[in-house]
């Protein structure tokens, strides 16, 4: 029930509406995501940075002179030469600060709008990045760490969110995986930078890190002819703007159903008064175990140990400095490209298939590696040419399956399952999960590679497994169902609809709802 537990509250959306939906994808909607998701290219282009500078001598040499030593003069445990809490914390500090940031923006994006988070995300993250540029000492580079993590936070927060709900229907997965697509393409970037700004010695370094000013400049920039979208405006009480918004992006005044969605939705919404409160209510069990557990497993494929630290990681392999730049550059357009193979596939094939295909394909590649490092590489031995290309293939094959299945899935399917009373919420608690799960593995990957040694793509695959079952089970097919009537498909699953408290609905009004989303489940 919601709010207080008033019997009279909205019930927000009760009837499906999914085939009146009228318009199209207009150009104004496609230009609107395109600036949006240039948030993602933020996130994506200090990931790739982070382990690109990590491995420059001078960096090293000025921040961590202890790391430095052990590398230049070798260390007796090939897997060991980065293990250094305080390297560890110049990448995961971010993430750190993000978690806390995306906590503190969902009552902003919520009263204020999306276009307001993203605004104060990309100007925290313009301050963050200049401060890196100029940073003289170990604590000017973690304060401007830490506010690049605030913006991370605003942005990663409000702009899935942004993209679910100015999407159509039928096109929302892949729209909304403009923001990962960008973000591929920011690691790929950070990538190309680092292989560039490694041979200017000794400041190489400033410029790959003052660098990460320009996507958030452009995010900012255009964050501030973004419009808001129908569904925030109609939630906080602007409904003519709201349907104005709503036909200009649907290229028709014929919006009269999806409109109707938009306000049922919202009464529910603003009858709520503490949206996380609401969220641990039975009747939102499912979607918050979704908010957790998608955005945690993704992280636990272990994608960003080999993003944060794959010249650190080619580099304890046994390859030389600009090899190791350069196998990571094609593991940053290996990421890219397969993006753009989900965006294709995602509204005709749908999530799960991609998230069980990529999920079997990861497994084997970290079985691989783990195999071929475990015969062929220790504290005596390196890899022979021979094996290192295969191992880089094979780490390109992982990234690939990542790149089409939960790389975008993992931010997809939270953002567009939650309804509008707890959106906001939900959003942020799933910002807030792969944050930490990202502070947890980036903080740690140096000294679980130096005592797991190659048993540490063996842990991964332990965890892909269980997160492919986990969807086998647990995860509904949310393809082509309106985001405002999500909230129907967990009555028709085997699993969730028996934690699901009885409607308050009449016989032939519920029989209609289900009726309905049989109906759009076929389209």
């Amino acid at each position: 029930m919601a709010g207080g537990g008033m019997p009279a509250a909205p019930r927000g959306v009760a009837v499906e509406r999914a085939q009146q939906y009228k318009g199209r994808v207009t150009p104004f909607v496609v230009i609107a995501c395109l600036v949006a998701a240039v948030g993602g290219a933020i996130f994506g282009y200090d990931i790739g940075i982070s382990g690109g500078v990590t491995s420059m001598d001078p960096f090293l040499e000025k921040f961590f002179p202890a790391v430095y030593r052990r590398k230049s003069h070798g260390s007796k445990n090939n897997y060991c030469k980065y293990d250094n809490q305080g390297l560890s914390a110049f990448t995961s500090s971010l993430y750190l600060a993000g978690l806390v940031a995306s906590l503190a923006a969902s009552p902003l994006t919520r009263t204020r709008g999306r276009r307001a988070s993203i605004l104060t995300g990309g100007l925290s993250f313009i301050a963050g990045a200049t401060l890196n540029a100029a940073a003289q000492n170990l604590p000017m580079l973690l304060i401007g760490r830490i506010l690049l993590g605030v913006g991370i936070g605003f942005g990663n927060q409000a702009v899935p969110l942004y993209l679910s709900e100015m999407a159509p229907a039928h096109l929302r997965g892949g729209l909304n995986m403009m923001f990962q697509l960008a973000t591929t393409l920011g690691i790929f970037s950070a990538n190309m930078i680092n292989y560039g700004t490694e041979k200017i010695r000794p400041w190489g370094w400033r410029l790959s890190l003052g660098l990460a000013a320009a996507p958030a400049v452009l995010m900012t920039a255009g964050g501030l002819f973004l419009p808001e979208t129908p569904n925030s405006l109609v939630e906080r009480g602007f409904p003519d703007r709201g349907r104005d918004v709503l036909e200009r992006i649907r290229g028709t005044g014929a919006v009269d159903a999806e409109f109707l969605d938009m306000v049922e939705a919202s009464e529910l919404a603003n009858s709520i008064e503490h949206p996380f409160r609401n969220i641990l209510e039975r009747r939102n069990r499912s979607q918050l175990v979704m908010a957790i557990c998608m955005p945690a497993f993704q992280i636990l494929t272990g994608i960003n140990s080999i993003l944060f630290y794959a010249p650190v990681l080619f580099q304890s392999m046994g390859f030389g400095g600009n090899a190791s730049l350069y196998s990571s550059v094609l593991t940053g357009a290996v990421l890219a490209l397969s993006t753009l193979v989900s965006i294709a596939t995602v509204d005709r094939l749908g999530r799960r298939v991609l998230l069980i295909a990529g999920g079997v394909q990861m497994i084997i590649c970290q079985v691989i590696v783990a195999v071929i490092l475990g015969l062929k590489f220790g504290d005596d031995k390196q890899l022979s040419k021979e094996f290192s290309v295969t191992v880089v293939v094979v780490i390109c094959l992982f990234v690939a399956a990542f790149g089409w299945s939960w790389g975008p899935l993992g931010w997809t399917v939270p953002s567009e399952i939650f309804p509008l009373e707890t959106r906001s919420a939900g959003q942020s608690i799933t910002v807030a999960v792969n944050l930490l799960f990202t502070f947890a593995i980036a903080q740690s990957f140096l000294a679980l590679l130096c005592s797991f040694k190659f048993g540490i793509f063996l842990f991964f695959a332990g965890w892909i497994s269980v997160m492919t079952a986990f969807v086998c089970l647990f995860l509904p097919e949310t393809k082509g169902v309106p985001i405002e009537e999500m909230v129907l498909i967990w009555r028709k699953h085997w699993f969730w609809k028996k934690l699901l408290p009885p409607l308050d609905l009449d016989t032939s009004e519920e029989v209609g709802r289900i009726n309905g989303h049989d109906r759009a489940l076929q389209l």
